[in-house]
């Protein structure tokens, strides 16, 4: 709508508008006066008196799609300055890909409908979401986000640490019940200190071992950024459950339409989005540190 005029940014707001030729509102009409469990639908009416029940409001994963368009112009511009941002899923239920992002071929992520780099744990990712599905259950797991070539100096030592910046968009994220932060898979909690120091090998903040993630004291140090975002499994089940409405009588409710067993592989560019949109912010405030 505005802001762009061949090809190029004019620096004035940026509008856009996505159109949906595919609702189907009546789909959600069983739900006008019953809550799902473990879904929004009770916390959005409490908060503001109503809510809209067909399927499109704020607590829908509809909403992350401008999210998406924001990050796809923030990744133009962090690729002009060398960063580029992959993510990936990286366990469905209990199916895991143990293995660290340097092991894996990144350009195979959008291979298959996973979303996993490793194609024979994709598979089992799929069969595992298939199975599920046909009980009309949900499952959740966790997307990997990996940024390369972020410089270091990017963040502020307090309150808009880069860790933390990253961890509020995520968890912002509709169904994203979970944030962790560096350590590849070990345990930090129980780990000692000469088990998961980063040795610098160079002046230029190289180490020998990546546990800290790419950030340390809430600035990046100029290696891989890495994290993972843990996601629940979705509320609306294909399947018989109890509730109550909102005259507090106990119902049954079951799912009808079109609603996802997992969210896992769909999410994935809402995390690189999310990502891309917070290092734009620090890579702007990073220059006007400079001025």
């Amino acid at each position: 709508m505005s802001g762009i005029f061949e090809s190029k940014s004019l620096g004035t707001p940026i509008g856009f508008i996505i159109k949906n030729n595919d609702a189907k509102p009546k789909d959600y009409s069983h739900l006008k006066d019953s809550y799902r469990p473990s879904h929004a639908d009770f916390t959005y009416e409490k908060k503001y008196g109503l809510r809209d029940h067909r399927g499109g409001g704020r607590s829908s994963a509809r909403e992350t799609a401008c999210r998406v368009v924001a990050g796809t112009l923030a990744k133009q511009l962090l690729n002009l300055q060398g960063v580029t941002i992959s993510a990936y899923v990286s366990q469905v239920g209990t199916v895991k890909l143990n293995k660290c992002h340097k092991d894996l071929d990144l350009s195979k992520i959008h291979s298959n409908l996973a979303r996993c780099p490793d194609i024979e744990v994709a598979k089992q990712m799929v069969a595992e979401i298939e199975k599920i599905q046909e009980k009309g259950d949900t499952i959740g797991g966790e997307i990997t986000s990996i940024s390369v070539g972020v410089p270091a100096g990017w963040g502020e030592p307090v309150f808009d640490k880069l860790h933390a910046g990253l961890g509020k968009a995520m968890l912002s994220i509709n169904a994203v019940k979970g944030f962790k932060f560096g350590f590849g898979g070990v345990d930090i909690a129980s780990s000692k200190g000469s088990e998961v120091n980063d040795i610098f090998i160079d002046n230029k903040g190289a180490t020998k071992s990546n546990f800290s993630g790419g950030i340390q004291g809430g600035i990046s140090n100029g290696n891989d950024i890495y994290f993972s975002v843990a996601f629940k499994p979705v509320s609306t089940l294909m399947m018989s459950q109890k509730t109550v409405n909102k005259d507090g009588v106990r119902v049954e409710i079951e799912g009808k339409g079109r609603h996802d067993p997992c969210v896992l592989p769909r999410a994935v560019p809402i995390v690189e989005a999310m990502t891309a949109l917070v290092l734009a912010d620090h890579y702007l405030r990073s220059k006007t540190n400079k001025i």
